[in-house]
């Protein structure tokens, strides 16, 4: 299809050499959710030549209103979100690569999935993530798009290692971490609008236009139309331990790591195992039927109903406990089940 990128190319700042480097180029997504989706549409669409999308989740009926590569099926299905992105992507452009991976993201983890990729997309919920990726992407000198929206407000910067300042250096100026959570609601445009500003700056730096990546902090407020954007030249501390002249990479730290999650904006808590593990599904979910419970799934995870709890288990022993935020009531279910 020699017309697919023509449009794209006939924008000067891409062209026919641009369109190479973007074909040439691999991306990694943190996060399948609304901008996840929403990015991995658009550069999927724009030929990147590989898209890897790591997500930790499945699809759910509230995602619909504005993840836009989910449909109804994928919610009957219990599709975990980078399974449902890939069959949607692949009909988009069969000509990218895109590489799904079902997982909870720490730093072996990120490591692993961000060596020799050339961008990392921020489309993660929490910030225990998003510091991880800030570390990985200053250790491995890797650019990364932080991104982040609730109610009608969005955010979004980009960080070049060895130029910008990091989102650690950042987060002593800008109070970003009141963006994490969805508990205000959101309305689809505000994710649409955190969308464009991310992925057009990933086109800059894939065509490696740097003169015109920006380098200022978006933010704004769709509902009462507001729109700011800050010069963070100043924030950058030579002192960081991220990004300084001495980085240790505090994020990366194993003793950092949370091990039991409350998922945000959600009545869930997510417990990861503390070892590698890999769980034969169909052997739990005859064992967990024995036991009386309800039982459903696919070849991804499992549906269990314990009374009022529902547990949906991942092949890697992570597990989501729906219907509590109580931490010791989540484990006890899990260790329960799961030992």
């Amino acid at each position: 299809m020699t017309d697919r990128y023509s449009r794209q190319e006939l924008f000067s700042a891409i062209g026919k050499a641009g369109q190479q480097k973007i074909r040439s180029k691999h991306v990694l997504i943190i996060g399948a959710g609304a901008l996840g989706s929403g990015n991995a549409d658009i550069l999927t669409r724009a030929g990147v030549g590989k898209l890897t999308i790591v997500d930790r989740d499945y699809v759910e009926e509230s995602n619909l209103q504005r993840q836009q590569l989910y449909v109804e099926d994928d919610v009957k299905k219990k599709l975990p979100k980078v399974i449902a992105a890939k069959k949607r992507l692949n009909m988009v452009n069969s000509d990218v690569e895109i590489n799904a991976v079902i997982a909870d993201v720490n730093p072996e983890k990120l490591e692993q999935l961000a060596n020799g990729v050339d961008l990392i997309i921020d489309a993660t919920d929490n910030f225990e993530t998003r510091m991880a990726i800030n570390d990985m992407s200053q250790k491995l000198r890797i650019p990364w798009i932080y991104g982040a929206c609730v109610s009608s407000i969005g955010m979004s910067y980009t960080i070049i290692p060895g130029k910008t300042p990091c989102l650690n250096c950042l987060l002593k100026m800008i109070p970003v971490k009141g963006m994490t959570c969805d508990t205000g609601g959101i309305i689809s445009p505000a994710v649409q609008m955190v969308i464009v500003h991310q992925t057009t700056e990933a086109l800059k730096i894939l065509v490696e236009d740097w003169e015109n990546v920006r380098t200022t902090f978006i933010s704004f407020d769709l509902w009462r139309n507001q729109y700011t954007n800050l010069k963070m030249s100043k924030a950058k501390d030579s002192s960081c331990l991220s990004c300084g002249r001495k980085p240790a990479y505090p994020y990366l730290q194993s003793e950092n790591l949370t091990k039991t999650t409350v998922l945000c904006g959600r009545d869930t808590v997510q417990i990861r195992p503390p070892k590698k593990m890999e769980l034969h599904l169909q052997e739990l979910a005859r064992q967990l039927t024995d036991l009386g419970l309800s039982v459903s799934g696919n070849p991804f995870l499992l549906s269990v109903d314990v009374n009022e709890n529902r547990l949906v288990i991942f092949k890697d022993g992570r597990a989501l406990i729906h219907g509590t935020k109580d931490l010791k009531r989540a484990r006890a279910i899990y260790h329960r089940l799961l030992g």
